[in-house]
């Protein structure tokens, strides 16, 4: 068997050096030179759809985080909410966060990507109804469980099924631009909530869960979850739904099916199989990427951005429309340059924008603390959290997309949920002790935020390998031969 698994493995290594692939500009699609195979394109109408369900995910991620920020005093008043009540309803959500997030891998691979997105809909619509129509504190705060569960595995599950679903020349762009609609769940969340009540906003929350449902009968599962388990005539099926009716799937499905093949000597989804040696470097260095990534601050700026904008004497709607903007340009910027720069250079960029905005926000404060310049500082913190959260919005995606790329489909779902719940759990921390290291010292934490990010820098340029313009299959083969 282990023989077998090296054979497969060869085959595919040779396939990098021995097909000729060929890139049509035309319509931006790949083929391979060789055997007359026709060119593949890189983007369909039910690709479209599949990435587009995926955006629903995301973009209802972020309306569950930027629910609570606008609607405060009105649930307060309105349930007769205690400060210490609401906070439960605000936090639980991260509850719920880090429970979906220790499941993530796992459930991801025992249902299947599509079913999970069905079972997420059911807790993500419930949650918003729980509390759009609730007339007791308990329901509201199940609601708010229900929503963080969901996002526990939703991030982690749009970024798989995005970056299994395409090709290698657009993987990292589609995966990037279905993440910043995050940003855009937020910011809607911010922006909307200021003008209407809060249960009309908690319904408003539930189309992206409706649409989503809606599409979910016209997408495909995902190929390498139906390789996995040796169902090859779907895995067929759905090539040809995702690359088009009349495109030539044959070398695609082929290299799938070997290097499942590859894996079957591997001991079998255990989650302590991810701690083997041919697995710790990969583990480390995503891990280590998403738990600095979030010691960064990254929630804290995103729960707690309006309050920032106001501390620094900035106009929190005026802040926060020019924030959505900002992460807009620069989410279209990094879609157009992952697949062309790579995963590795738009991280080290992120990393050093993270550190010296979060450098420059934390001045800002030193400045207004000693009144040394009253009317600059406020410009100051402005431009450092816009400067923040496009630097965020430019690599934030990155290191979920790594985790897609570099850990094989057999230990997926065991890295998926440690890595997750590791990332999950830190930014949970760093949200929960915000406002008391803020009142410890404005300018401190923001100093700290800044070293993470530094931290993240270093760790970027010394452990991240470069992915783009291989397919997944030629990225784990790669890494399987370089241990063996």
């Amino acid at each position: 068997m282990e023989q077998q698994r090296k054979e497969a493995t060869e085959r595919l290594l040779s396939r990098q050096g021995h097909h000729n692939l060929v890139y049509n500009e035309e319509n931006d699609g790949v083929g391979v030179e060789d055997e007359g195979l026709v060119a593949v394109s890189n983007f369909t109408s039910i690709l479209g759809l599949s990435t587009l369900t995926a955006a629903c995910i995301t973009f209802g991620f972020g309306c569950a985080i930027g629910y609570s920020w606008p609607t405060q005093s009105s649930i307060m008043e309105d349930l007769g909410l205690s400060v210490a009540e609401f906070s439960l309803f605000g936090s639980i959500l991260s509850i719920g966060s880090l429970i979906g997030a220790a499941i993530s891998g796992k459930i991801t691979d025992l249902f299947g990507r599509k079913p999970t997105m069905w079972i997420l809909n059911l807790f993500y619509i419930g949650g918003w109804l729980a509390i759009a129509f609730t007339k007791a504190p308990w329901l509201l705060n199940l609601g708010r469980l229900s929503l963080g569960f969901t996002n526990g595995i939703s991030n982690y599950l749009a970024s798989i099924y995005v970056a299994e679903i395409t090709t290698k020349n657009v993987r990292g762009r589609f995966t990037i631009i279905v993440q910043f609609l995050t940003g855009w769940g937020v910011s809607f969340m911010f922006v909307v909530g200021s003008f209407v009540h809060w249960r009309t906003l908690a319904l408003l929350a539930t189309i992206p869960g409706l649409l989503q449902l809606l599409l979910l009968f016209f997408i495909p599962e995902s190929p390498q979850w139906l390789a996995k388990f040796g169902r090859e005539k779907e895995l067929e099926a759905a090539l040809l739904c995702l690359r088009g009716d009349k495109a030539d799937i044959s070398h695609e499905a082929t290299e799938i099916k070997d290097y499942v093949e590859s894996l079957k000597s591997f001991s079998s989804e255990g989650i302590l199989d991810i701690f083997q040696k041919k697995y710790v470097r990969q583990l480390l260095t995503v891990a280590g990427v998403l738990v600095l990534m979030n010691l960064g601050g990254i929630n804290a700026l995103t729960y707690y951005s309006g309050a920032i904008f106001v501390s620094a004497g900035v106009s929190s709607m005026v802040g926060l429309i020019t924030l959505a903007a900002t992460q807009t340009v620069i989410g279209i910027l990094g879609a157009t340059l992952i697949d062309k720069l790579g995963r590795r250079p738009l991280l080290l960029v992120s990393s050093a924008g993270l550190c010296f905005s979060s450098f420059l926000t934390g001045v800002s404060f030193f400045l207004k603390d000693f009144n040394w310049w009253d009317q600059g500082s406020p410009i100051l913190a402005f431009i450092g959290l816009l400067m923040y959260m496009g630097s965020y919005a430019l690599g934030g995606v990155l290191p979920l997309l790594l985790l897609s790329e570099l850990f094989p489909i057999n230990v997926k779902g065991s890295a998926g949920s440690i890595c997750n719940f590791m990332g999950n759990f830190t930014g949970w921390v760093v949200a929960y002790y915000f406002n008391f290291l803020i009142e410890w010292s404005s300018t401190g934490i923001f100093f700290i935020f800044s070293a993470f990010s530094f931290a993240n820098f270093i760790l970027t340029a010394t452990m991240v390998p470069e992915t783009k313009g291989r397919t997944l299959e030629e990225i784990r083969a790669s890494i399987t031969h370089s241990s063996d």
